[in-house]
């Protein structure tokens, strides 16, 4: 019989590459992580793993059990989330993961809702960068998040975890002077973290404009990102949520760009009676946002 939790840091090998990150993620030691593997290749008789020096990389054996791996942890999902719904209330800790601008919009309203429905339940809300999310929910450290991609940065399919569409923004090009994105060519540009979704989504789009943006600053924050632009700092790209509240003189552009957001959680668990509580009170939060703006921008 093969051990499941062996199989999770197999699983975790082929997404984080290192023993060193698995080991990290979820709480061992480097040579637990080794100790456990060389024990799942013995309880499956197959090599698993190919060490060149300091590094592995798993051979096609294992490549086949990570995809069985999937279905197995999908089915013991739903098995939880099965038992859960037997149960008389909701109670017990959820955590929910979310990026800054959708903190305030979206997730303190759903915790509103949420804690006034199901007081026993134990809310923890942590933001996160989307790109991290499957990660997360992997290791088992959030229940619930908020992911998104944009136009020129689509998100990978992940096995690992089930989405449902949220909300779709317009992208829009925050400046100080009434100019199209065509002519921002020499422009100083603000953006986010090297890394981050939101540093790709703005290099992407000006490259599709035809230009490669000179990045000056990097923020993470939209309200700093707006700021730095009111200051004349630069020009920057910002979706719908991050101008809920801009500076007065900011002149605002839609363009032809969107972000779309969706509610993530681990595959299987759609069914358990808080995750369905978690997207009931998102999706009513995204109801309930103000209208948007108009798309000729402001």
């Amino acid at each position: 019989m093969l051990d499941v939790r062996r199989l999770r840091l197999l699983r975790e090998l082929s997404h984080r590459k290192t023993i060193a990150a698995v080991a990290e993620a979820l709480s061992y030691t480097p040579s637990a992580v080794s100790q456990q593997l060389a024990a799942l290749e013995r309880e499956t008789g197959a090599v698993l793993l190919e060490r060149t020096g300091r590094r592995v990389q798993l051979t096609p054996a294992a490549r086949t059990l990570v995809e069985h791996a999937e279905t197995i942890f999908a089915a013991l999902a739903r098995a939880e989330a099965e038992l859960a719904a037997g149960r008389a209330e909701l109670a017990g800790p959820l955590r929910i993961g979310a990026f800054p601008s959708a903190v305030p919009t979206i997730v303190s309203p759903a915790l509103v809702a949420l804690s006034r429905e199901y007081p026993k339940l134990e809310l923890t809300v942590a933001e996160v960068d989307p790109a991290t999310v499957p990660q997360a929910l992997r290791a088992e450290t959030l229940d619930v998040a908020l992911v998104q991609e944009y136009d020129y940065v689509p998100a990978a399919p992940d096995p690992a975890i089930d989405t449902e569409p949220l909300l779709e923004e317009t992208i829009y090009l925050a400046a100080d002077t009434v100019e199209p994105l065509a002519a921002r060519r020499d422009a100083a540009w603000i953006a986010g973290t090297p890394g981050t979704l939101c540093h790709t989504m703005t290099i992407r789009i000006c490259e599709a404009a035809g230009f490669h943006p000179r990045i000056r600053h990097h923020a993470d924050d939209f309200g700093t990102v707006l700021a730095l632009v009111a200051a004349g700092q630069g020009v920057a790209l910002v979706p719908e949520l991050g101008v809920t509240a801009p500076p007065a003189d900011l002149v605002l552009t839609a363009l032809p760009a969107r972000r779309r957001t969706s509610v993530a959680y681990p595959r299987g668990m759609g069914g358990s009676p808080a995750v369905v509580a978690v997207r009931s009170a998102l999706h009513a939060a995204v109801a309930e946002l103000p209208s948007r703006r108009s798309e000729a921008g402001s």
